[in-house]
């Protein structure tokens, strides 16, 4: 009776000791979770398996921007409507945010953000929160509590409730004085920009927890990605989506880098397959927690002529930003991911020419494709 006691004082206690005011009819005993905040130095964690007739319950954070739609409206198809959770703190449109579920969360507030894990029983997190390099150069100590703190909420809770872990890297994490054709996983990187640093701290955090404490982490280098649903926000590889929309819009483009410039890229649709499948790949068959991966390799010259080829009449001149070109000329001109193909079967779907005649499809442009065939 003494152990019923005991254990009835403790629990009385902690409900006491609780911020929540909710009632609990029922407290079952189970093991708790803890954090690397409030674990023991020999402590160690791993990651929640699924059987074949289990799906896993996603939170996607930063949700709104160029991936998280797309990835949700990806997994809700794999995983079901229910089961994937779109978050950020922005208001969304009306057709994301009847697509799914939606919720407000702020990766800063770390209750908050361990609350949405428990209520929701979530098993797998997309982190795609992030100030990206332009914003996070005009803004570092925004950047540096968003992109490394934030992180650092992200991979405490991941850890104490056991979940599958994904954050994406960039071209970005990679510097001057990296090899740059081909770049391979593992190199020097030294990036020069707040979002470049914070990404390889992260790539960095993520391998020691799952040594540490064997969180499942999982991250890809992510090459410049173009898709026809975003618009061009200003960014070093953002060329690569604007001579689309002047393509269709007024028939001339003006780009803001060398023409010989060559910077790897990718379809979004590769993009998302790539995200899906490693983070879907055996956990045995990972020989490292962050992967580069590749689809094509391409200069603003030779994208042109490509997209010539759909609007024959689509004048190129070149008027060079020197900021974004010094930051192209620091960043890989060729991924090297034969680990990627090798380990959990990377193979992208889309070169040159089928992302042209995809992007176009998508753009409406069909009456000047009909006219240039």
């Amino acid at each position: 009776m003494s152990i019923v006691k005991n254990v009835s004082r403790a629990v009385s206690q902690l409900l006491q000791s609780s911020g929540c005011g909710c009632g609990i009819s029922i407290v079952p005993v189970r093991c708790i979770g803890v954090s690397p905040r409030q674990v023991a130095s020999d402590a160690s964690f791993h990651s929640v398996s699924f059987s074949e007739s289990d799906h896993p319950r996603v939170l996607i954070t930063g949700g709104l921007g160029q991936l998280g739609v797309g990835l949700a409206k990806l997994l809700r198809k794999r995983f079901g409507k229910n089961n994937v959770i779109l978050s950020d703190i922005r208001k969304p449109a009306d057709n994301v945010f009847y697509s799914g579920p939606f919720i407000y969360a702020d990766i800063l507030d770390y209750k908050n953000l361990r609350e949405i894990v428990v209520n929701n029983r979530i098993t797998w997190l997309f982190h795609y929160s992030a100030l990206l390099s332009a914003v996070g150069e005009a803004n570092v100590p925004l950047a540096r509590a968003v992109n490394i703190t934030g992180l650092h909420n992200v991979l405490d809770i991941a850890a104490e409730h056991n979940l599958r872990l994904f954050v994406p890297s960039t071209i970005g994490a990679f510097g001057p004085t990296s090899p740059r054709d081909p770049t391979p996983d593992l190199c020097i990187q030294r990036p020069r920009t707040i979002y470049g640093v914070s990404k390889v701290h992260a790539e960095l955090m993520g391998e020691y927890y799952h040594y540490r404490y064997g969180l499942d982490f999982r991250c890809l280098r992510y090459p410049g990605i173009i898709s026809a649903d975003s618009q061009p926000g200003g960014g070093t590889t953002d060329y690569a989506v604007q001579i689309f929309h002047d393509a269709v819009k007024t028939g001339k483009f003006q780009c803001n880098l060398k023409p010989d410039t060559r910077l790897p890229m990718m379809y979004i649709d590769d993009c998302l397959k790539a995200t899906l499948e490693v983070m879907e790949a055996p956990a045995e068959a990972l020989s490292m927690r962050t992967y580069n991966i590749s689809a094509m390799s391409f200069t603003p010259e030779e994208l042109a002529q490509e997209v010539q080829k759909h609007v024959p009449e689509l004048q190129v001149t070149y008027n060079v930003d020197e900021v974004r070109q010094a930051i192209a000329d620091s960043w890989p001109m060729n991924f090297d991911d034969r680990n990627a193909r090798r380990d959990w079967g990377w193979k992208h779907d889309y070169d040159l020419p089928e992302l042209v005649t995809t992007m176009f499809s998508f753009l409406g442009s069909d009456s000047r494709i009909a006219q240039a065939n």
